[in-house]
């Protein structure tokens, strides 16, 4: 252990080299089909869910309070537990799978992840587009939600490994990027196939997640693992030293960066074998990265953007506005979400984490609240509201789209796929993603309910979460923009308050201020 430490500390000051090459970029692009997959099936349930042939077919209640019922408020419409349950079965599928794919990933490595997400995005896509009762649509939703289980653990930490040091933030937020790709492909999509004679355009529309999968199925059979994953897997030091130099280009040295990856893999290997999961939950020293695995998802959800990203067509027909509408409309947000991302993109090595969370939160904050203060005041339990009044609140789920799409939306999956030291970097990263879909599963199960009998209020609810999140990334987040990944422990040494958590010095022994177990 003490070997591996002092080469730790030894490696704290350097900066590493490396370019930005092609075989890095077709690598990351091609893993970043998990998260198209993602964005895809984000985007489409909530489309097809406000189409009249797939009401029709699944869930004939729902539709009838369309047609006309108006004993019904307009915020109840769309209130049906079933409906609800079609949405939300995909993540809690996503949710049991995780700490298998944790497993998978860290003893198999992130390809081996994605591989099997992609085949259970692949059999999910068949399963859908062939549904001929809601049972078999509830299990096509649920071998989607296996892949996810699998690609949302293995991609963001095969991004954040793969990236030069310097430009980390940017490739990381390449998996937020393919998110908001796949969820505008899935509403412009839904907005071609709504219109297709016979109304059976919602089974193209949930068949097409096959593209993507079977990119990323065909693609992890020949992306190179990462060599930090190489590494925690015991192979070769000659052979991953031959991997890094292609990643980072010819005739950059890339001695110090695999005397890195060797030297943090050392530090968790040469302790006593514990569980990588129990060691995160019950070793002090991880204490500051096991509350941002929990918080940061938790928080990435109550902003609300998930019941904006699943609902917008629903949402945008409860307040009048018709089918190709309210689908269009939903085509619109998801380009504003895109172009935001790619802004994130080019500021966040620039200016940091930090800084593109209290800003976009503060964004997010205030366009939330106008959109309660209107609905509270225009919509009323029958009748819409006005076109002008219908156009405004477009314009701020945009604005509010915008600023979740370059600070919480990409930063969310990037800084807990950065912040674990390598022996628990996986474990990490399945607290982060069954957080994640733990409350993706509540917001989206609980979500429609809340409109009918929170009426308006749901959105000052959302909004008060915004407060107070942003006020944690205030206080609580150190910034780890250009810190290389084997030596970001330190910037929780430097804070104000986890230095006193998990102490100021760099841990020596396994034990003490540093080190020690509750």
């Amino acid at each position: 252990m003490a070997v591996g430490v002092v080469a730790v500390e030894g490696q704290e000051d350097r900066q590493y080299g490396g370019r930005i090459t092609a075989f890095v970029v077709l690598s990351c692009m091609t893993a970043g089909m998990g998260g198209v997959i993602f964005g895809y099936d984000i985007g489409i349930a909530g489309g097809v869910s406000s189409m009249d042939p797939f009401l029709r077919k699944f869930f004939p209640d729902v539709h009838r309070r369309m047609a006309g019922d108006t004993r019904v408020s307009n915020y109840c419409k769309f209130d049906s537990q079933l409906l609800t349950a079609f949405t939300s079965s995909l993540y809690v599928a996503g949710l049991l799978t995780t700490f298998l794919a944790s497993r998978v990933t860290s003893g198999r490595g992130r390809r081996a992840s994605m591989f099997l997400g992609g085949a259970a995005f692949l059999a999910g896509a068949a399963v859908g587009g062939a549904s001929v009762n809601i049972y078999m649509v509830i299990l096509g939703r649920v071998l989607l939600g296996v892949g996810l289980g699998f690609a949302n653990q293995a991609v963001p930490l095969y991004l954040s490994e793969m990236a030069p040091a310097r430009l980390r933030g940017a490739f990381s937020n390449g998996f937020q990027l393919s998110v908001g790709v796949g969820a505008l492909a899935a509403n412009v999509i839904n907005f071609g196939t709504e219109k297709i004679a016979g109304g059976w355009g919602w089974r193209v529309s949930l068949a097409l997640a096959g593209v993507p999968a079977a990119l990323l199925t065909a693609g992890a059979v020949f992306l190179p693992e990462t060599p930090s994953s190489l590494v925690q897997q015991g192979k070769d030091q000659a052979d991953v030293a031959r991997l890094l130099q292609r990643i980072r280009g010819a005739g950059v040295d890339v001695d110090d960066e695999l005397d890195g990856i060797v030297a943090a893999n050392a530090a968790g290997a040469g302790e006593e074998e514990r569980d990588g999961l129990r060691r995160l939950l019950f070793e002090r020293r991880y204490r500051p990265q096991l509350v941002m695995a929990v918080a940061i998802p938790f928080f990435q959800q109550v902003t609300g953007i998930n019941a904006i990203a699943f609902y917008a067509p629903v949402l945008l027909r409860t307040i009048g506005m018709g089918e190709s509408a309210s689908l269009l409309s939903a085509v619109v947000t998801g380009v504003v979400g895109v172009g935001s991302t790619l802004a994130s993109m080019a500021a966040v090595d620039r200016f940091g984490r930090r800084t593109l969370f209290l800003a976009g939160g503060a964004q997010m904050l205030a366009a939330q609240v106008l959109i309660g203060a209107i609905m509270a005041a225009e919509l009323h339990d029958s009748g819409g509201v006005g076109k002008g009044w219908a156009g405004l609140l477009i314009f701020l789920i945009a604005v509010y789209v915008t600023g979740f799409g370059w600070s919480w939306g990409p930063l969310g999956w990037l800084v807990p796929s950065e912040i674990f030291p390598l022996e628990v970097r996986a474990a990490g990263q399945g607290v982060t993603v069954a957080v994640s879909f733990a409350f993706t599963v509540v917001v989206a199960q609980a979500f429609l309910s809340m409109l009918c009998h929170m009426r308006a209020g749901i959105f000052f609810f959302f909004a008060a979460w915004l407060a107070a999140m942003t006020a944690f990334v205030y206080l609580l987040l150190p910034e780890t923009k250009g810190v290389p990944i084997e030596q970001v422990a330190r910037v929780w040494r430097e804070h104000w308050f986890w230095s006193r958590v998990v102490g100021s010095e760099p841990d020596n022994a396994g034990v003490g201020a540093g080190g020690g177990k509750l």
